[in-house]
């Protein structure tokens, strides 16, 4: 950890109106390393210890099992494939309306490696620690097609209930529920408030309306898992080419 000490030099401008404003004119900082090896406070150790003791316990709770060892990585890859998977179950669920197809970022898995074993709450959160909400946008065939091109030109994304091929960093041959792409129909996606609100540069999103009832991404995950562990299955995936580089 490395707490920053900041301080500002402030010009203070005496406007016409009575007003005061106050514009920085220079920035200083000194960076100050903690570390395990300096002893801690007592008596804030004592104040906190309840706390943390109550938030170890939740995050060390075991809640799935992985079946084998999901991974990342483009243009497909099983780690992804499980999160898209839970976002899209989860957005038909929650929102009791048809989904077409659901997106992850590549940029927003935080972990390179779901290992196999039991999978704790706390690894659910190192996966997708960003209280990023799931939400959904309606769209023409042409923006999802400009979506699909950008994801393309990213290398891809994982995805679900579709697939497409990447050819000069374009989307080609996309299915979506196994029928082609057209180009005036109406999609329902389930996207990240992050990528709808034109983050990762996905600027052909910002002027859709989007559908939001403030259920996060990470809650999805929780939720898929409990809904797999009901049904006596555990977290797994498999590479499905999804979405593959075109010959």
């Amino acid at each position: 950890m490395r707490p920053v000490l900041i301080a500002f030099t402030l010009l203070i401008i005496q406007a016409s109106s009575c007003k005061t404003a106050y514009q920085p004119q220079s920035l200083q900082y000194k960076d100050y390393r903690i570390s395990s090896s300096q002893p801690g406070d007592s008596v804030l150790l004592s104040v906190i210890k309840p706390y943390s003791d109550s938030v170890n316990m939740s995050m060390n709770n075991v809640i799935g099992i992985a079946e084998k060892s999901l991974e990342k990585k483009i243009p497909e890859c099983t780690l992804g494939n499980f999160m898209a998977d839970a976002f899209f179950s989860m957005a038909n669920e929650k929102f009791r309306t048809k989904v077409d197809v659901a997106f992850m970022n590549f940029g927003g898995i935080r972990l390179t490696q779901l290992p196999a074993g039991n999978v704790t709450r706390g690894k659910i959160f190192e996966l997708m620690p960003f209280d990023n909400v799931l939400l959904l946008q309606k769209m023409k065939g042409t923006v999802l097609q400009q979506l699909l091109d950008h994801i393309a030109g990213r290398g891809g994304w994982p995805v679900s209930g579709m697939t497409m091929q990447i050819k000069d960093k374009k989307a080609v041959n996309v299915l979506i529920g196994g029928k082609p792409l057209d180009p005036e129909a109406i999609y329902t996606t389930a996207n990240s408030d992050f990528v709808a609100n034109g983050g990762d540069d996905a600027a052909m999103l910002r002027t859709i309306p989007q559908i939001n009832i403030g259920y996060l991404m990470r809650d999805a995950l929780f939720d898929y898992i409990g809904k797999l562990k009901s049904q006596g299955k555990n977290i797994t995936a498999n590479e499905e080419n999804r979405v593959t580089n075109a010959q």
